[in-house]
């Protein structure tokens, strides 16, 4: 039933498994894999992937086996029409969908590429584990079962391949899988209450798209198609994945941080990232078993991911046409999380100060690694609308810092200026200055905001340690902390909440706390190709004291009542936030007290 020893190896996109048992004169190795290949974000987007299992004889004599693959069909749905259909050198798991929801319908096909496959398209048909127990019958006696293609009712199937090997030969079977699923019910985000004034007439674009359909049902029409295509293409496409996965793992990077990397290139190829019909990316911030998380590409979430520009950088292009297009409005207001399908989007809550100001800089970045300047150009105009909205709606008086309440990646605002949000600041600004001045632009207030602005955080943020806050919250265009807070899921004011407020000022504040975020704005510009926006002396103390103040080997008497599970007990860790010299709020913002895996990296790699 199992072997009895295992060994696991992760060498993106690949993984390995080694199979091994004493009573077994055998060695077998699972690789599984799917393509990824930096630049060819298509063949990168295939709904495919492989198990290929090699099989060793370390006997001295000739070995008789028969491998089977085995599964239930798992598309079922309730309600619906499950079949299981045929397919050269395997079958097909089908649901047609339901009456409630037609769109649940698709196709996973498994299949080899081997002559001599043969396959049990149903399962025997009966309750509780009667299926399994009588498939497992099967595989215990060696035996192998054909059955014809079921139209219903088919619980699972089973493929299977009789071969011999002599002492020390070795052969491998190649598992292929491709899936087709062309219809979701998946729509996010309020539609604007007027229609936009200028109506999309690209026959290509989704925006008119009632509900999500993936990439692959725009380039294929059917499950077979996808298989045949896989078929056709599978060694040319596993050769450039193992020449990026070797290339990648030669890197003299410490293999800490080569492990980080590709932990987090694995999110890539998982369903955090979706890809529409029209070839834009639309991310989730993160993914449950059956649902993501958080949806709409959020753009101060996203701020933290340096991969896809890089490996894929058409595909990261698409993610700023869709911020300064259809989730900007005409005042320049960037809704954070945008719709999807991708189109216009109402803007009811705040605009993200980090977000909006990093795509900025972003725009920076992605111009210079597709040295396209006539995209540039495009963009340019809405680039602008967004850098006058930050300025007009957090720093009216022209101080170079945001100081009016700005909504940040705490899902909260801060008030006064800050260390962290004002570095973003600093990094759009330099960001624009530069891009304008090559485009013609006259860009002297922009460059006179950044000079004041630089001046004022290296001066009046900075306590001679590390970067801070300033909480302000009088003498400012906007209302009052209570006023302003209506309508925020997380910020209402309870009457308990009012009288914190006139002792402590508004919730939710860092003030004179280390923040490991507290200049993640210049870590932003750095990687965006902006150099030594502020002063990096002050910037590597800041670094500094984050190590020193929020990074615990030992969190076995830390106290962190919101979401301890992260971290605890003797494990280790960086938090959100410290405060070293005192100062900490009653209500502090909310997840200070949490440890952050890429929060660690940011820092790690600043």
């Amino acid at each position: 039933p199992r072997f009895k020893n295992a060994s696991f190896l992760a060498r993106f996109p690949f993984a390995s498994i080694e199979l091994s048992d004493e009573q077994l004169p055998l060695d077998v190795t699972i690789r599984g894999w799917s393509p990824f290949i930096p630049t060819d974000a298509d063949n990168s987007s295939l709904p495919a992937g492989a198990l290929e299992y090699t099989f060793k004889n370390t006997g001295n004599s000739k070995i008789e086996a028969v491998f089977s693959y085995n599964s239930k069909n798992f598309m079922k749905q309730s309600g619906g029409k499950a079949r299981i259909k045929p397919i050269s050198g395997g079958y097909i798991l089908s649901e047609e969908g339901t009456k409630v929801n037609p769109e649940k319908k698709g196709d996973f096909a498994i299949f080899t590429g081997e002559t001599g496959t043969i396959v049990d398209h149903c399962w025997f048909r009966g309750g509780w584990w009667d299926p399994l127990t009588i498939t497992w019958n099967s595989i215990l006696r060696a035996e192998t079962r054909n059955t014809s293609p079921a139209d219903a009712d088919a619980p699972g199937a089973s493929l299977y391949l009789p071969f011999e090997l002599g002492p020390g030969d070795s052969k491998t079977i190649r598992l292929m899988m491709t899936w087709y699923v062309p219809d979701t019910n998946l729509k996010y985000g309020q539609d604007p209450e007027k229609p936009v004034d200028e109506e999309c007439d690209d026959p290509a674009c989704s925006c008119k798209d009632p509900f999500y359909k993936p990439w692959y049902s725009g380039k294929f029409t059917s499950v077979n198609e996808v298989a045949e295509y896989w078929k056709t293409n599978y060694n040319d496409l596993l050769q450039k994945s193992e020449l990026f996965s070797a290339s990648f793992y030669k890197s003299t990077l410490p293999p800490e941080v080569i492990e980080a990397v590709a932990a987090n290139l694995t999110i890539i190829k998982s369903p955090t990232v979706l890809r529409q019909r029209d070839g834009k990316l639309w991310n989730w911030e993160g993914c449950s078993d059956n649902s993501g998380c958080c949806a709409g590409s959020c753009t101060h979430v996203w701020n933290y991911a340096q991969a896809i520009p890089h490996l894929f950088p058409k595909l990261e292009r698409t993610l700023r046409e869709t911020e300064f297009f259809p989730s900007q409005d005409s005042e320049g207001h960037q809704t954070f999380r945008s719709a999807l399908p991708i189109r216009p989007v109402a803007t009811t809550f705040y605009a993200a100060s980090d977000g909006q100001l990093g795509g900025i800089m972003k725009v920076y970045r992605d111009w210079h690694i597709s040295g396209d300047t006539e995209w540039l150009k495009k963009l340019f105009p809405q680039v602008t609308e967004s850098m006058d909205y930050c300025i007009k709606t957090w720093d009216p008086r022209s101080t170079g810092t945001l100081e009016e309440p700005h909504h940040n990646t705490y899902d909260i605002e801060f008030w006064g200026p800050d260390g962290m949000c004002t570095s973003f600041y600093l990094g759009a600004l330099k960001a624009y200055c530069e891009m304008g001045t090559h485009l013609g632009q006259d860009v002297t207030k922009y460059n006179a905001l950044y000079e004041k602005g630089r001046k004022a955080i290296e001066s009046e943020l900075y306590d001679g340690e590390y970067f801070i806050q300033k909480i302000k919250w009088e003498g400012l265009n906007s209302t009052d902390p209570v006023k302003a807070s209506e309508g925020s899921w997380s910020s209402e004011y309870s009457e308990e909440a009012r009288e914190l407020l006139k002792k402590e000022g508004p919730k939710y504040q860092y003030g004179s706390g280390c923040l490991s975020d507290g200049i993640l704005g210049a870590w932003i510009a750095g990687v965006c190709g902006l150099d030594d926006i502020i002063d990096p002396v002050k910037v590597k103390s800041h670094l500094n004291s984050v190590f020193g103040y929020n990074f615990r080997n030992d969190l076995t008497v830390h106290s962190n009542p919101q979401r301890p599970s992260y971290a605890l007990g003797n494990e280790g860790g960086l938090l959100l936030c410290s405060w070293p010299k005192g100062g900490k709020m009653s209500l502090p913002f909310v997840y200070s007290d949490e440890v952050w895996t890429g929060i660690e990296h940011q820092v790690a790699s600043h």
